[in-house]
């Protein structure tokens, strides 16, 4: 099982910049790189909805329609880091972002980005507060 820690939110103007971090560790010698990891958001009210997804053994990523274009996410194998770079922020992207992942061995990145978030195999991070606003 891997533990996720997410930071790197904070309060940004609209069509600012931040970048989240989601650092995984591990209590086994499971290889690390053999799963899929995603950013998902809860804004106020809403349902919690994906975000961004990758597989950190391809490196193949799913983006949802409403950040495509402005938000890249990246890993970073060596320093079991996946990162989430967003560009060009809108107050409707305000929100909680959660970190995910779960074993390729039960899921794609896509299937973990479409499923809404890992099963009961995989873990939630802790959470990190996005805000835009002027």
């Amino acid at each position: 099982q891997v533990q996720l820690v997410e930071s790197g939110g904070g309060l940004v103007q609209p069509g600012g910049s931040l970048r989240l971090s989601c650092t995984a560790s591990k209590f086994t010698l499971d290889i690390l790189d053999d799963y899929a990891f995603g950013w998902f958001r809860q804004a106020p009210g809403k349902e919690r909805e994906e975000v961004s997804c990758i597989s950190t053994k391809d490196g193949r990523t799913t983006y949802a329609d409403s950040v495509k274009g402005r938000f890249t996410i990246s890993r970073d194998t060596a320093e079991n880091t996946v990162y989430l770079q967003m560009n060009d922020l809108k107050p409707e992207d305000t929100g909680i972002y959660y970190c995910a992942a779960e074993s390729i061995v039960f899921v794609t990145a896509q299937e973990l980005c479409r499923n809404q978030g890992p099963s009961a195999r995989g873990r939630w991070g802790q959470g990190t507060q996005v805000t835009v606003s002027s």
